[in-house]
């Protein structure tokens, strides 16, 4: 095994920039285009391998409206699986989807979406909920489902349920994982929680081993216990069955301790062989066309208002298709009716879709970062969510997209971080612009954070080429599975040194240089140099034409570009460089006050 001297550490970094001028944050190596729906602003980036993120601003007569759109590979469960994730791993409560994201680093990376409609008092999803093949909630009445079958295709349909419990008498009717409701049974697994609800006047049933509850097969145990105090903990691997009302005599009657019971958790039709399973609607897209009016169980205004809404789809191909509509108001994004979220998803290729939550939950992340701006108030928790995961290495965004080894502690060194989830052979080797390679590792690696640094020197020693670079790593996991990554960054060399001088400029109303941006060209360049406020507002520009090589110095006489002396406060003098290797930019902070 082969070991090059770079130095390794554990690497803590945000994978997502903070927020800027109003809009939510955007990946590293963003790149923007004009393209989409006619007139849209598009920016396009890789989030991991195979699956790209698309933030689309489209402008309409109803103002704004910003999408965010991520395509992925058909989740079969080799490197991609599509799957709910419940918030706390429970039915009963709210988590935010960032979170549910952050406790999967250690098996996947993700990508998701917020999942189903929910009742904020106790959290629990309205509609179906199937993972790993297990039943942990029931369809809604009247509105669609969505399936993913072990292979990864999708379903999207209207399913029923029937669920039943028998003791020593006739099967009688019961619910599942559902709050309690007067003259009910409902059976409690451990996908609700620790404990049923806290209750009186009830019968509860214990049964400690009950096996998988896999639909459409009937579930038998025996009980164990049987009181009437409610808040009975739940057995792992059992369930307790809890009756109200009318129904809590025939539980105690029929099913007393030692009693053999049956229960049964029927589908119409069979999704006993879903992998996975999701609550939501409307149906959006069917047979490649979109859906005006599915006639499913919800209220006019939630489909016929303009509001954030979610949704999942499918290509042709098998790629799937997870799409937010942001909302927010006219001035950022005014949202779409489930209509207009259909055409959307038609255009985007989708033959069949369905609609997910809507609203101020309503929010897309990627690696515990949130991808869609968050709504007012901060990022809004949900009962579960429907995450995109992949298992193969992972590769972050370089430490900085332009790297400089021109010994003025800026961009100096390069920084390289990857995960992985299983214990892998690695190959990590970077590309050079003339398409010849170095390796940095060759070795097998232990599932977590790695981290390269690379100083940019060349193998043999001495400075290495500028140009555009990439970093690729190859892993091959335990059990056999291959998988890539890949980022691309710069090394330019052109620009070094910069700094404002003075830091803490005199503004004077007579004045011919309050400040100077002094920097060194190693290359003849195309410079262009502004004054900022901190937040990247330009002020003035002082200088925008080509420039040797060489030292160089450009003067601010302290007015804006109205001719005005500017105000005291916090500033940053911002040089830009254009040439055949490629564009570099270094700021320099400064503060300024008026004598």
């Amino acid at each position: 095994m082969l070991r090059l001297p770079w130095t390794r550490v554990v690497l803590s970094k945000v994978l997502i920039a903070a927020a800027v001028a109003g809009l939510a944050a955007l990946p590293a190596g963003a790149v923007t285009s004009t393209g989409g729906a006619a007139g849209a602003v598009v920016t396009q980036s890789v989030l991991m391998p195979g699956v790209g993120y698309q933030r689309e601003v489209d402008y309409t007569p109803h103002g704004p409206v910003v999408l965010d759109i991520v395509t992925a590979p058909k989740p079969d469960g080799t490197l991609y699986t599509l799957a709910p994730a419940l918030s706390n791993g429970a039915i009963v409560g709210t988590e935010k989807l960032t979170d549910m994201e952050r406790a999967t680093r250690s098996t996947a990376t993700a990508v998701g979406i917020d999942g189903d409609f929910f009742a904020a008092n106790p959290g629990s999803p309205s509609g179906i909920l199937i993972r790993g093949g297990t039943i942990e909630s029931a369809p809604a009445a009247g509105r669609s489902s969505l399936g993913v079958a072990r292979d990864g295709t999708l379903t999207v349909a209207r399913v029923a349920f029937d669920g039943t419990w028998r003791g020593k008498g006739q099967r009688r009717q019961l619910d599942l994982n559902r709050p309690p409701a007067g003259g009910h049974t409902t059976v409690y697994t451990p996908a609700w929680g620790p404990a049923t609800p806290a209750e009186s006047h009830v019968v509860e049933d214990v049964v400690p081993s009950l096996g998988t509850p896999t639909p459409n097969r009937i579930l038998p145990g025996v009980v164990s216990a049987q009181s009437g105090q409610g808040g009975v903990p739940i057995p792992p691997g059992g369930a307790v069955l809890v009756s109200r009302g009318s129904q809590a005599p025939f539980l105690a009657a029929e099913a007393p301790v030692g009693a053999n019971v049956e229960i049964r958790l029927s589908l119409t039709p069979d999704w006993s062989g879903m992998a996975g399973a999701i609550g939501g609607g409307p149906l959006l897209v069917t047979g490649g066309k979109p859906v005006f009016r599915a006639n499913e169980s919800f209220g006019g205004p939630l489909l016929n208002t303009r509001s954030a809404r979610g949704a999942v789809g499918q290509l042709a191909d098998g790629r799937i298709l997870l799409v937010t509509v942001e909302g927010g108001g006219a001035a950022y994004s005014s949202g779409m009716t489930n209509f207009e979220l259909a055409v959307v998803l038609d255009r985007l290729g989708a033959v069949t879709a369905m609609g997910l939550g809507s609203g101020t939950p309503t929010a897309m992340a990627f690696d515990g970062s949130l991808l869609t701006r968050p709504a007012r108030g901060g990022e809004q928790p949900v009962s579960d969510a429907l995450l995109l995961s992949y298992t193969g290495v992972y590769a972050a965004q370089p430490g900085t997209a332009v790297l400089s080894p021109n010994g003025d502690d800026v961009d100096d060194v390069q920084t390289f971080s990857y995960r992985l989830v299983r214990p892998s052979q690695v190959a990590a080797t970077l590309v050079r612009p003339d398409h010849s390679t170095q390796t940095l590792v060759e070795e097998t690696e232990q599932p977590g954070l790695h981290t390269l640094r690379w100083d940019g020197a060349a193998a043999g020693g001495g400075p290495a080429a500028e140009g555009t670079w990439h970093l690729n790593l190859a892993a091959s996991d335990d059990r056999g599975v291959r998988s890539s990554a890949e980022r691309q960054f710069d090394l330019n060399d052109t620009i070094g040194s910069l700094h404002a001088t003075p830091p803490a400029a005199q503004l004077r109303r007579r004045a011919s240089s309050v400040v100077a941006a002094t920097f060194q060209l190693a290359h003849p360049a195309r410079v262009h140099v502004t004054v900022e406020k901190r937040s990247g507002v330009v002020i003035a520009t002082l200088l925008s034409r080509q420039l040797q090589a060489g030292p160089q110095r450009v003067r601010w006489n302290g007015r804006t570009w109205t001719g005005a002396l500017a105000f005291g406060g916090a500033y940053q003098l911002h040089v830009v460089t254009t040439n055949a290797i490629g564009k570099v930019s270094l700021v320099a902070p400064f503060t300024a006050r008026r004598s």
